[in-house]
């Protein structure tokens, strides 16, 4: 007897033994135990999922001799054999991509009206139905739609964007996903299990990722693998086969990584050279690998204990920082889409794994960052020449450090708190070598010891928005005040800034809007505000809301002013403090004004 290759020997003959694809096996399977049949189904799905598979064993469910229509085929009668083999005669199986034809299309489609000549129903297996032409669609539409009731079409695809919808909404549309990496190494064990085919797990898992979800693909690829191997399905072959490397050794570079040992981390690397891997796509593995230990550290138990290397990854999801873990995957993301512009993907290769390391979060390799724990303030050095462009971007390295430095240089006391350790110049002379001679520079001045700073200029604020209102004499000025004291929030807290207050009539509330906010009065915001005023007033309040073109002074707008005075008061008093001065004459800094922001704010 011929070799028959393993996609084929192990195709499944019943719906039981499909892998995954419970939620279409569970529908056609109610289906057809209740003898509720539609006329046309269609199965979308990638390559190799068993799109083709599920069609047939519904043919055999609708034709089968013995058991009639039911989802259970006997597989033992003539029909059921038939179908296996492929010699069924009223199951007709077309390839869309070599019947483009519109003429092609009709002669099919002439003898859908004739009775089954030996089955009970006769079906119509259409393959990658979307290659047919449009004309060939139209000529399918009538039919498809009115079909009689002896014949079924059973529609497959892999591109359903490309099948109009007009025919999409003549069939039920049942989409196959692509099996889970475990799960389908699961299933590769098992049949090489019943084959006698020696084989590694970790073998099976690269196979299974490369396959990308295909059952047939991963089927395949095995025999490519035992061919190579000479009967078996080792690690070693499988990664020279592929160019891929496996999870073990994927692992022991982020190993590497975590420890800082750059040595060991490019031995590994070279080790993973001599199989000639597509480095893009061991980028993607490590990025994926990542993510794995991300979720574990994030969220336990959210990676399944199945999952390869499980072990090794909930140890570094303990040794490595989440702030590491996320840096070494935004820099391999941003390295892997700039893989096809550098002039060797090695060299992208190893320059990101350089950057991983250079930019590695200080401190000890592998130790979790614990939260709020922060490097103490290092002593400041000695002052140095003036700054070069990336020194000068280092000044202005944080609010907290920035508070600290100027409070010590005036005197004042500093409060013991964890604050960002101090940023070292980029370049520095050494001690004992004396500097080539410079142009003479007159001395700088002393920093002026314990001085206060200038007063800053006093700024005009309106009345505070949380000072008490009298709610049996309230006046229009009062409306900020108010609004600060309702308690609303969201879109309704936004109407009532935006509205200034015109008058007040006993309980009734006069207010106008702004037309260019005309989105905010809506029936729902303005009961609302009415409902908040009323408990504020502490009895039922009327609100009137009328709109007008004019520019007014609401609440909100108050509030910018008041804020745009802040800034800028708190600008002039950084400017004019001594000590800011004092270190821009001294050391070419400058002020990251993005940094100012007034007392009181974070």
């Amino acid at each position: 007897m011929s070799y028959k290759v393993l996609a084929r020997k192990w195709r499944p003959q019943h719906f039981r033994d499909m892998l995954g694809q419970e939620p279409v096996l569970r529908a056609l399977v109610n289906a057809l135990d209740t003898n509720r049949l539609h006329h046309a189904y269609m199965f979308t799905g990638m390559r190799g999922v068993g799109k083709t598979t599920i069609a047939r064993i519904f043919a055999k469910c609708l034709n089968c001799e013995t058991n009639g229509v039911s989802s259970n085929p006997c597989g033992e009668c003539s029909a059921c054999r038939d179908i296996e083999a492929g010699r069924f005669f009223d199951l007709i199986e077309v390839d869309a991509a070599s019947r483009t034809k519109v003429e092609e299309t009709r002669e099919l489609l002439e003898n859908v009206p004739y009775a089954p000549a030996s089955g009970r129903y006769k079906v119509y297996l259409i393959d990658e139905v979307h290659m047919f032409s449009n004309h060939s669609f139209n000529a399918l539409l009538k039919t498809l739609e009115e079909p009689p009731e002896h014949v079924k079409f059973l529609l497959a695809t892999t591109d359903p964007q490309k099948v109009p919808v007009t025919v999409l909404s003549r069939c039920l549309q049942f989409n196959l996903k692509r099996m889970a990496p475990g799960n389908l190494a699961d299933y590769l064990s098992k049949i090489l299990d019943e084959e006698s085919i020696e084989h590694e797990r970790p073998a099976l898992d690269l196979i299974a990722r490369a396959s990308e979800g295909s059952v047939r693909d991963s089927l395949s690829l095995v025999e490519q693998a035992a061919a190579f191997g000479e009967g078996a399905v080792r690690e070693s072959d499988v990664e020279t086969m592929l160019g891929r490397a496996s999870v073990d050794r994927l692992l022991g570079l982020v190993e590497s990584l975590g420890r800082g040992d750059v040595a060991q981390l490019f031995e590994r690397v070279e080790q993973l050279a001599e199989y000639a891997p597509d480095f893009s796509e061991l980028m993607g593995e490590i990025l994926s690998l990542l993510h794995r230990i991300a979720l574990l550290q994030m969220v336990p138990g959210s990676v399944s204990e199945d999952t390869a290397g499980f072990e090794r990854l909930t140890q570094l999801a303990t040794e490595l920082a989440d702030d590491e873990i996320q840096l070494y995957y935004q820099i391999g993301t941003h390295a892997r889409r700039d893989m096809p512009f550098a002039p060797d993907p090695r060299e992208a290769f190893d320059m990101a794994l350089l950057r991983m390391n250079t930019f590695r979060p200080q401190g000890e390799p592998g130790q979790p960052s614990a939260p709020g724990s922060v490097p103490a303030l290092a002593p400041v050095a000695a002052p140095v020449a003036p700054a070069s462009t990336a020194a000068r971007g280092s000044v202005s390295a944080g609010a907290a450090l920035r508070d600290a430095a100027l409070a010590a240089a005036r005197g004042e006391t500093v409060p013991t708190k964890p604050t960002p350790a101090a940023v070292e110049p980029a370049v520095r002379a050494p001690a004992a070598q004396t500097p080539p001679a410079q142009t003479a520079r007159p001395p700088a001045a002393p920093m002026p010891a314990a001085q206060a700073p200038a007063a800053p200029t006093p700024t005009a604020r309106a009345p505070a928005s949380s000072a008490s209102v009298d709610r049996s004499n309230i006046k229009i000025g009062d409306w900020r005040s108010i609004v600060a004291e309702l308690d609303i929030s969201g879109m309704p807290k936004q109407l009532a800034s935006n509205c200034e207050l015109v008058s007040v009539a006993g309980d009734a509330f006069n207010l106008r809007l702004e037309s260019t906010s005309e989105h905010l009065h809506t029936p729902r915001f303005s009961e609302r505000v009415q409902t908040a005023l009323s408990e504020w007033l502490g009895r039922p309040a009327k609100l009137q809301i009328s709109l007008v073109d004019d520019q007014l002074s609401t609440p909100s707008r108050i509030d910018e002013q008041v804020r745009a005075d802040q800034m800028s008061a708190a600008r002039d008093s950084i400017g004019q403090d001594p000590v800011v001065r004092q270190l821009i004459d001294r050391v070419d800094a400058a002020v990251d004004e993005a940094s100012i922001a007034p007392l009181g704010e974070d």
